[in-house]
């Protein structure tokens, strides 16, 4: 598939080639009174230096959670203990552009297409010697644990998927949704300018915490929640990969060559062989709760569908024991 790029809107991308240097705004300090995944660990992929948490025993069953944007490996505070004390070993690694995951190389492309996330998730489990894992997100991560099992079957044992099917088709990104779930998604077509651009380096607490109340209109969260996920942007990268991932999926910007060949295969929609567990907040305030059927031909394996009562967008970290309980059930899911 050919991808246009008008004149008009280079400039919206010029920050993921160099021609428009970005640098973040200060941040409040850090907060210490907020549950948090300690310590860090860090080791070097094919393209990055992830930072991850980790625990639970050596040789346990391997999940890995994966966060979404604009949220951080805090989604899972809840989670990672829980599955720890059952006997799991959690890997909870910050996606590309988040957090101290940082690029090896200050000349590679600060892509955000999805084909980079999942080939993330294949390489973290490669420099980590993981032969097989659970995968488990929602938005950004769900979406790369998605692309990895698709495209990697061999690698996941289980899926846990929120919102369920989250491979973009892009073959349709310029065909119009409902207007309801349009306006929820303002923030994509934001991106595409170099106004949201700036508006996410002066303001990324502003427009984190409007996403948030979007996408989960009865979760209850805190200033400390925010001040603790607001660490992730100060990533010197954040901006960058952030705005290239909208504009990509919209076609208004170019994907890294290395990965056309996945994202030839991801155009097809692969099926997912993997046994999958999907869930839906019934108060997510972009998604609207689904049964599962509309998304049941991608799924080729055994799976299993579950609404959430209460649960917006972040779903693990407002109803942590519903997705623990997904984990859980996927693992033994034939």
């Amino acid at each position: 598939m050919k991808i246009s790029l008008p004149l008009a809107r280079l400039l919206s991308f010029a920050a993921n080639t160099g021609a428009v240097s970005l640098s973040l705004q200060s941040n409040p300090p850090t907060n210490t009174t907020a549950p948090r995944l300690e310590p860090l660990q860090h080791v070097n992929t094919t393209h990055l230096q992830v930072a991850y948490y980790e625990g639970g025993p050596a040789d346990g069953q391997v999940v890995l959670l994966l966060h979404g944007w604009p949220y951080d490996i805090h989604s899972y505070a809840e989670v990672a203990p829980a599955l720890t004390q059952a006997g799991y070993r959690v890997i909870v690694p910050y996606l590309r552009g988040h957090g101290p995951t940082t690029f090896l190389r200050k000349d590679d492309f600060r892509s955000g297409q999805q084909a980079a996330l999942g080939a993330d998730v294949i390489d973290l489990m490669d420099a980590l010697s993981i032969p097989q894992a659970i995968l488990a997100g929602y938005d950004w991560g769900g979406r790369a644990a998605n692309v990895a099992a698709a495209l990697w079957p061999d690698r996941c044992q289980g899926l846990v998927s929120v919102n369920s099917y989250l491979i973009q088709d892009l073959s349709v990104a310029w065909k119009p949704i409902n207007a309801v779930i349009e306006a929820g998604f303002w923030y994509f077509y934001y991106f595409l300018t170099p106004r949201g651009e700036a508006a996410l380096v002066e303001h990324p607490h502003d427009i984190t915490e409007v996403v948030w109340r979007k996408n989960s209109p009865l979760w209850n969260y805190t200033a400390i929640d925010v001040a603790r996920a607001a660490e992730t942007f100060r990533n010197p990268d954040y901006v960058r990969v952030v705005t290239h991932s909208y504009q990509h999926r919209l076609l208004y910007a170019p994907g890294d060559t290395r990965y056309e060949h996945l994202e030839a295969v991801l155009l097809q929609q692969p099926s997912i062989m993997a046994p999958t567990v999907t869930l839906d907040g019934l108060a997510d305030g972009n998604f609207l709760p689904t049964d599962g059927s509309s998304s049941a031909s991608h799924f080729r394996g055994p799976r299993v569908h579950h609404q959430v009562p209460g649960a917006g967008h972040n779903l693990p970290q407002e109803k942590p024991e519903a997705f623990v309980k997904a984990i859980l059930e996927v693992a033994k899911l034939k």
